[in-house]
């Protein structure tokens, strides 16, 4: 599964982009800031480049449900740990990671959940028919 993720929109607090699943458009994602060559920890969107995606058991999402929780993650991000995509609306509930939503707003995305359950869903059905799954992140 090929997932690209295409920067657009670019404010003094909030990425936003597109996301599209083997070139069809599935979500909107908001990110933190896009700073080049300067990373403030828990505010600046990771760097372009493409990367694999997993499902691995996150224990800070796991602490916070009291169960399991299991999410999409990132691997290999220069300067960057534990980069996964989960549900949220604006970049005060991200410290790095991707937020889907199913309309774009000002600096945030809206049906944050709705977006995420339809996208983890995919992903994991792709990995479960043995497929790897990769983003790309471009401007």
């Amino acid at each position: 599964m090929k997932l690209t993720l295409t920067r657009k929109e670019f404010t003094s607090k909030a990425t936003l982009g597109q996301l599209d699943i083997n070139g069809t458009p599935e979500c909107w994602i908001c990110e933190d800031v896009v700073r080049e060559g300067a990373k403030i920890h828990g505010q600046t969107a990771i760097p372009y480049g493409k990367y694999k995606i997993v499902v691995t058991l996150s224990n800070r999402f796991s602490k916070l449900a009291g169960k399991d929780v299991y999410l999409p993650q990132l691997l290999n991000v220069p300067g960057f740990e534990g980069i996964r995509i989960h549900s949220g609306n604006k970049p005060e509930d991200t410290e790095g990671c991707l937020l889907p939503g199913t309309v774009k707003g000002i600096d945030s995305v809206g049906n944050s959940r709705t977006a995420f359950i339809n996208l983890n869903d995919k992903i994991n059905a792709a990995l479960k028919a043995g497929e790897d799954v990769w983003i790309t992140i471009k401007k």
